[in-house]
């Protein structure tokens, strides 16, 4: 049984790097997920932390999927609610609404509930050979984290139907070209990328960017008058904020502004 904790974290400059780790392939695990939630709890706390990069631990995998072997013992009714998906996708809801920008670079394998997580973030980061695929059909079961929907969202349903009734992988290439990934990277200058990304959006004003995103997550559930009120009481929050008259003093004295 693994002793290494299951989510190691570091932070620089404003930006906190999370990675899985459950070598070889980054798996999805009861304990991950209960430790990643732990994590995003704290990290959304720490005042610290202005930008998030998840990522998988090692070079094989961001994540492969779910450990099947777990899975194995939540055949009978019921049991894969109560012991996996209700707590796994409150989980990856959080991470979804995760008030700070968040960037996921995907270094590798990327299936199932990898790409699930992947999904909920703003940003997506990959390379030209990385694999991204649902093949839980192939199990007999379907993506249920969210990989129907927020797929959907991001690259149609049609372009989703193929990923999930078939099962197969994408790479890189295919993926950027389908809207299912933001940005390519050489292998090598992965991880940079990703963090130089995540380094300017810590660098943006945080109550600016959070309502921001908020709004846009909102933006296919709620009818226009409920976004407009959404909007009104948080611009009202936001100009009065610090970073409001940094903003303005310094376009009025054409400085670069410094936000808190």
């Amino acid at each position: 049984m693994q002793q290494q904790p299951y989510v190691q974290i570091e932070q620089q400059s404003g930006v906190a790097t999370l990675s899985l780790v459950n070598p070889p392939m980054n798996v999805v695990c009861g304990p991950l997920t209960r430790e990643l939630y732990a994590a995003l709890r704290a990290l959304e706390s720490d005042p610290q932390v202005r930008a998030l990069v998840i990522t998988g631990a090692g070079d094989r995998a961001f994540c492969a999927g779910s450990d099947i072997n777990e899975m194995q013992d939540m055949l009978l009714p019921g049991q894969v609610l109560e012991k996996k998906l209700v707590f796994q996708n409150k989980v990856f809801e959080f991470l979804r609404a995760f008030p700070k920008p968040t960037v996921a670079l995907l270094n590798g394998y990327t299936f199932g509930g990898g790409l699930e997580i992947a999904a909920c973030c703003d940003f997506i980061i990959a390379t030209s050979t990385s694999k991204l695929g649902l093949p839980e059909v192939k199990l007999g079961v379907f993506p249920s984290s969210g990989g129907t929907f927020r797929i959907a969202r991001r690259i149609g349903m049609a372009r989703t139907k193929e990923l999930v009734f078939l099962g197969e992988p994408v790479n890189g290439a295919a993926a950027l070209a389908w809207g299912l990934v933001d940005q390519l990277a050489e292998p090598e200058v992965l991880r940079q990328t990703a963090f130089d990304l995540a380094a300017r959006l810590a660098a943006m004003p945080s109550a600016s960017i959070s309502s921001a995103k908020a709004l846009i997550n909102d933006c296919y559930d709620k009818s226009d008058a409920e976004l407009i009120s959404q909007s009104l009481l948080a611009s009202d929050r936001v100009f009065c904020s610090p970073d409001a008259h940094e903003g303005m003093r310094a376009f009025i004295r054409k400085q670069p502004p410094r936000f808190s």
